[in-house]
């Protein structure tokens, strides 16, 4: 991937719901000007929510998601049901596509409470306008429209063009730490788990984001640090590195140059680092035969020397001299109830949205469960969080 694309991460994820036959696919196909979504006569045919990265204008580059139909009777849809609603989680801004001459049914209801609660920006687009005799008057955040003969289709997208405006993230990753002309230090560790011919999503962001601000700023291996700073005139502003060199950078980096890590940097951005924070005080009382979740929100190759199976649950062990019962997941995977947890530890969660980062920290309070990333969870057990917190100290 390069550094112009924008990552999915970043983009906002746009889901239309609906129940079934309220023409719903026929919608998202409407909009985006593609044949996107399966659009057919038989009820439910959407099975399986349909994700589409594309640059859908006014809007930008977005992610377009088609989610199963809801209302249908039986364990099928039963099934769609639960997919529709998993969606919620990843949902920046909601359309609910409604058939105009029934109007709003229970399902229908229940998602617009989902997504007051949830705090989800949302269109209710009353599909099938060309059919109707008459209109009643709409409130809110909803209008008529037609995805057979493209009535209001504008200014739907129009109205989610202003969603996303709302929803930018145009606040920095790091830049708004440094003045102008500071220089940082990136240390990326290239080892049995680095990609091969790239760089890893955190450390391309983070280069991008001191590109933009026209920062300077040098990449090195842990090995190489004492060498770079040495290289450099004057020392840097603040040293950012992978999470598990904290211990040796830690060490060459000088007492009065400040650290922190792209673990640590991501949860500021995303917004839950005092609560990642709190979560790092339960590590000290873990115990022998406490269950313990390592999350990720990528999929790779499992290697042998891996962060999160390997490398986490050795330190996690030396730090508490005791033996937890360690379980994992990736991906999409993350348990609905995670009660059963003594402590949740996650990866930085680059490639998980601000909003499913907050689902995810939010069933981690409901199960009343402390939760940590691997930035500050690693910081913590190598007794230097108080340090790699310090360049956030103005924000309180």
């Amino acid at each position: 991937m390069g550094l112009q694309d924008v990552v999915s991460a970043q983009r906002p994820h746009i889901a239309f719901f609906g129940v079934c036959n309220a023409g719903k696919s026929s919608v998202v196909n409407a909009v985006t000007g593609q044949a996107l979504a399966l659009v057919s006569d038989v009820r439910g045919t959407t099975t399986d929510p349909v994700r589409k990265a594309m640059e859908l204008l006014p809007l930008g580059p977005v992610v377009i998601i088609d989610t199963p139909g809801l209302g249908d009777d039986g364990t099928l849809g039963g099934q769609r049901m639960q997919r529709a609603r998993h969606v919620l989680d990843e949902t920046d801004i909601a359309v609910l596509v409604v058939d105009a001459a029934r109007g709003l049914d229970v399902a229908d209801k229940e998602l617009l409470s989902q997504f007051a609660a949830r705090g989800i920006h949302y269109a209710a687009a009353y599909n099938k306008a060309d059919l109707l005799a008459a209109r009643p008057p709409l409130e809110g955040n909803a209008l008529y429209i037609s995805a057979k003969t493209g009535e209001n289709i504008g200014a739907l997208k129009e109205m989610l063009g202003q969603f996303a405006q709302q929803k930018a993230q145009a606040r920095p990753i790091v830049s708004d730490l440094l003045r102008p002309g500071a220089w940082t230090v990136l240390v990326t560790p290239i080892d049995e788990s680095a990609p091969r011919g790239r760089m890893i999503l955190p450390q391309q962001q983070v280069m991008r984001d001191l590109l933009d601000a026209h920062l300077p700023f040098l990449t090195c291996q842990p090995e190489e640090l004492a060498v770079a700073l040495d290289a450099l005139k004057e020392k840097p502003s603040l040293v950012v590195t992978d999470s598990q060199a904290f211990a040796r950078v830690a060490q060459d980096a000088p007492p009065d140059v400040r650290l922190t890590s792209f673990s640590i940097l991501f949860a500021r951005y995303k917004g839950n680092l005092p609560a990642l924070v709190e979560g790092a005080r339960a590590l000290s009382g873990l115990k022998d035969d406490d269950a313990v979740l390592i999350s990720e929100g990528c999929t790779h190759h499992r290697q042998c020397g891996d962060i999160g199976t390997v490398k986490l649950p050795g330190w996690i062990e030396g730090y508490t001299g005791a033996k937890p019962r360690f379980s994992f997941t990736s991906g999409g995977e993350f348990p609905e109830d995670v009660s059963r947890y003594k402590l949740v530890i996650h990866c930085g969660g680059c490639m998980l949205t601000e909003q499913q980062m907050r689902a995810r920290t939010g069933r981690a309070r409901a199960g009343h469960v402390p939760m940590v990333n691997y930035g500050v969870a690693i910081a913590q057990m190598h007794g230097i969080l108080e340090r790699a917190l310090e360049p956030f100290a103005a924000e309180g």
